[in-house]
């Protein structure tokens, strides 16, 4: 599962989970006018919060997207030109069946009353809550995304084991080719089964 991600008002995904379909391309900004809908890597997302969503005062969502499940293309492109740093951008509306995680973002927090001196305090972020796209409640963003992370790790090293069993199989059969031929038909057995179970938990997520 390739994932991107998108801020969104909780309002504006709301909306879109009754018609079926999101087409707010960022803050301000519909599909229609700006073209395309603006998306981050993971790494991303939290400087476009900063520097975009600083000041909302509602109740902002993240959006993680399989884009496996997409029917709209998704093009890398500068944020600028000749800036070096590109974005995804989702080439046409993103159907909700698409959001495989919705996770609720913190919104802003008022400052403790001045204490006797007269500073303030900020208080501790609160924590994150993530949702499935239906609403139901999930596990917190890192615990997300190193689950992802380790899942993938097995997937590669399904594959390896198929390949390096497949070429020990070969040896033991005998022959110059033998090991060679049944190591890159394990290797490509390997994929297709590594791919199905990739698209399935993409899928089921």
């Amino acid at each position: 599962m390739s994932t991107v991600f998108h801020l969104a008002l909780s309002s504006d995904w709301a909306a879109a989970q009754a018609a079926g379909v999101y087409t707010v391309s960022t803050r301000g900004r519909s599909l229609a006018e700006e073209g395309f809908i603006h998306a981050s890597r993971a790494d991303q997302w939290t400087g476009v919060r900063d520097a975009f969503y600083a000041d909302v005062t509602e109740p902002l969502v993240l959006l993680q997207i399989d884009t496996d499940l997409l029917d709209v293309p998704v093009v890398e492109e500068e944020a600028e030109p000749g800036s070096g740093v590109t974005f995804p951008h989702l080439y046409g509306p993103l159907r909700v069946d698409a959001v495989v995680r919705v996770l609720d973002l913190p919104g802003p927090l008022a400052p403790e009353p001045p204490d006797a001196t007269g500073s303030t305090a900020t208080p501790a972020p609160r924590p994150a809550a993530a949702r499935s796209a239906d609403g139901s409640t999930e596990r917190s963003f890192t615990a997300t995304y190193f689950s992802e992370m380790f899942r993938n790790a097995a997937l590669i090293l399904l594959v390896l084991a198929c390949g390096f069993g497949a070429i020990a199989l070969g040896v033991a059969l005998g022959g110059d080719a033998t090991p060679g031929i049944a190591g890159l038909l394990g290797t490509a057995g390997g994929v297709v089964v590594a791919t199905w179970l990739y698209r399935r938990r993409g899928r089921t997520g």
